[in-house]
């Protein structure tokens, strides 16, 4: 008679948790916008909130934003403590639910189109980071990304890295008009891989001093609106090499999103 198979023991630390309702829109505006075709193309529309926290607020926001993009989306909560799994069990529903469980992503052998992880990193050693990224990209379906993300408690200074089978792909950053001085004041809420690189010699440091210099240059242009001197700050950093991949649609939102190449660690 074969052996049953033990159950993974889930694999991260229990984190500390804290999160707030629409703390995580600005990343949610980006899935629901220029990713959302890789959830209308996927075979299995299936997106993981990994390490959603003490609350499952997180989750039931992301399936709401994605519903709109595709009607059977489904959105898998994962979260290492058991209590916290059973605390959003009663807000499961058809497309929504919660299973303990860690990077190893406890999915059957489903392959998620996404897997949304904010906040929870920042919490590991920087000699972690890596790990968990392999093991979660490893996991991605065909043309599936990984967003490893941090914000501020309340959703105003965010930044994620994006990651598809391969690696890294990208840094974004998304900042309220309005709650900050310059770009650079969302370097403490850079992502693990990036946050102790913010010094001389670094390319993270030198993109976030480029985007000073351009926004202080554009000014002028802050007459005509926050949004505008923005763009304006992005269009000068692309016109001087930075290899941006998005444009001004974005960019009026406060976003900016850059080759990883560009930032990544030396």
């Amino acid at each position: 008679m074969p052996q049953r198979q033990r159950p993974q023991k889930p694999i991260g630390t229990i984190t500390r948790g804290t999160t707030n309702p629409n703390r995580l829109r600005r990343v949610d505006r980006w899935l629901a916008g220029p990713q959302a075709a890789r959830v209308r193309r996927a075979v299995d529309p299936l997106v993981v909130d990994l390490g959603y926290g003490a609350a499952p607020v997180t989750a039931v926001e992301l399936y709401e934003r994605l519903s709109g993009v595709r009607d059977d989306v489904e959105v898998i909560g994962i979260e290492i403590d058991p209590a916290r799994v059973a605390a959003a069990e009663p807000l499961a529903r058809p497309g929504l639910s919660f299973r303990q469980g860690g990077f190893e992503l406890p999915l059957d052998g489903r392959r998620p189109a996404v897997v949304r992880a904010f906040n929870v990193l920042r919490q590991y050693g920087e000699d972690e980071y890596a790990a968990h990224w392999d093991q979660v990209r490893g996991r991605l379906a065909p043309g599936g990304i990984f967003v490893d993300g941090t914000c501020d408690e309340i959703g105003r200074r965010s930044t994620w890295a994006t990651l598809d089978a391969d690696g890294p792909v990208s840094l974004s950053i998304a900042l309220r008009f309005g709650a900050f001085a310059v770009p650079s004041d969302v370097a403490e809420r850079l992502p693990k891989a990036l946050i102790h690189r913010n010094v001389d010699g670094e390319r993270v440091h030198a993109y976030l001093r480029a985007l000073d210099k351009a926004w202080v240059d554009a000014a002028a242009v802050a007459s005509f609106g926050q949004a505008q001197r923005w763009r304006a700050m992005c269009g000068a950093v692309k016109a001087d090499g930075w290899p941006l991949l998005d444009g001004p649609a974005r960019w009026r939102l406060g976003e900016v999103t850059v080759a990883w190449d560009a930032v990544a660690p030396g």
